[in-house]
């Protein structure tokens, strides 16, 4: 077993050639340098993957300095460096994405797919035709191994600094692509990687992190679903707290799993489907797509006393379900449902069979603290039950599971 997964890449016998993922920002500069420190022999790529600037905030993620300031950093560490353009791919595997999920009233999060389709799919095969052995990048999260049955197994592990571990970002990764994957400085804390920046008088040292969608920036998330998702108005109705709707979360999840039958697993697991008759009409929207279960920007309802959230959306129908007060019940579940087909291991060693249930610690979101679940497997897909109600759990999100601070899995929820 790999006891010193944070420095993986130090123990490597023969140094190999890496291409970094350089994106004009500090994190991936210096990892960048501490791979050249150590010994290999470093590329620097830069991904340009959007060309449309009238949805950006200007000078929040302009993509031309960020593409100076790499190809300044490629200059100073004395690397080669290139640009690649992959706006195509990027576009079809993940704006269309996104376009298709919103539009089916689910809250998809581009940042894991776009790790999982385009840093470690099209730009390692990119990397690949330059005869590189490993692509890098800036991620705050750590690699390490195990042998099991005379063969290695890769680990996901989460960064260092906690504040910014970033391994849920990554948590649909593959065998594969992790054994060809480099994470230089998720050993390292925020303020260590700026001081080393510093110290080797990188441009980047104090540039600001990057926020966004993965690759574009900061975008005004409506305008850039108006693209192709046009303006239509519906009802807002608000659910009172006490309709019978809400019995069956009450169900106990103090039960073992073994006395989960289907029935119970639904009833905590599934989305609640609301009826418009159940509510009261309070106002109207311009796009039940532009709206997220949890979202309390952007409704433009006032004189309720309480402020209102979205408890639900329903597309088809084009209504918004909302509930009054951060205690409205229908902001939190106790479990939600992966269907077979979008569950994922990353330790496909330790895959869960049908039939049977486990511990584990997950998260629904970034940065959100890891609370403990009993996931329990069955033909249809896995079910997550928590030990407490999570707020906010919204179709097409990830969850991720963990074994302390190993990255298992991770699923899109129903």
């Amino acid at each position: 077993m790999d006891l010193d997964p944070m420095n993986y890449f130090n123990t490597m016998e023969n140094k190999k050639r890496v291409v970094v993922g350089l994106s004009g920002g500090v994190d991936s500069s210096v990892a960048a340098y501490l791979l050249k420190e150590k010994g290999f022999e470093v590329i620097g790529m830069f991904m340009k993957n959007w060309h449309d600037e009238s949805v950006t905030i200007s000078n929040e993620c302009p993509w031309m300095e960020d593409s100076t300031d790499a190809m300044l950093v490629a200059e100073k560490l004395g690397i080669p460096f290139q640009a690649i353009d992959l706006s195509e791919e990027y576009r079809e595997r993940i704006v269309d994405y996104m376009f298709t999920e919103y539009e089916a009233g689910r809250t998809p999060n581009p940042d894991i797919l776009c790790n999982r389709e385009i840093k470690f799919d099209i730009f390692l095969k990119a990397a690949q035709k330059l005869k590189a052995d490993f692509v890098a990048t800036g991620h705050y999260c750590q690699k390490g191994s195990v042998e099991k049955d005379g063969k290695t197994i890769y680990r996901l592990l989460a960064g260092a600094d906690s504040n910014k571990d970033q391994s849920y970002f990554l948590c649909q990764l593959s065998q594969e692509q992790l054994s060809q994957a480099l994470f230089p400085i998720g050993h390292l804390q925020k303020s260590e990687v700026r001081k080393i920046a510093k110290e080797q008088d990188l441009i980047t040292a104090d540039k600001k992190d990057s926020q966004g969608l993965c690759f574009i920036g900061k975008v005004r998330l409506p305008d850039f679903l108006q693209q192709q998702l046009k303006p239509k108005k519906g009802k807002i109705i608000v659910v009172p707290e006490d309709l019978t709707v809400y019995d069956k979360q009450k169900i106990s999840v103090e039960l073992n799993p073994e006395d989960f039958n289907l029935e119970t697993l639904d009833a905590l697991c599934l989305p609640i489907p609301y009826q418009a008759t159940e509510g009261k009409v309070i106002g109207e929207h311009n796009g039940a797509h532009y709206f997220t279960v949890g979202q309390r920007k952007g409704l433009q309802v006032g004189g309720t006393g309480k402020p209102l959230f979205v408890i639900a959306t329903d597309t088809k129908e084009n209504i918004i379900y909302t509930g009054l007060g951060e205690n409205h019940p229908g902001l939190n579940r106790n479990g939600l449902f992966v269907a077979k087909k979008d569950i994922h291991w990353i330790r496909e060693d330790l895959s869960l069979p049908v039939g049977t249930s486990i511990r584990y610690q997950a998260r629904i979101r970034y940065r959100q603290p890891l609370t403990w679940a009993t996931l329990i497997m069955r033909k249809n897909g896995l079910y997550v039950v928590f030990d407490e109600a999570q707020r906010g759990i919204a179709s097409g999100q990830f969850v991720a599971w963990y074994l302390g601070e190993e990255s298992i899995g991770s699923g899109v929820i129903f």
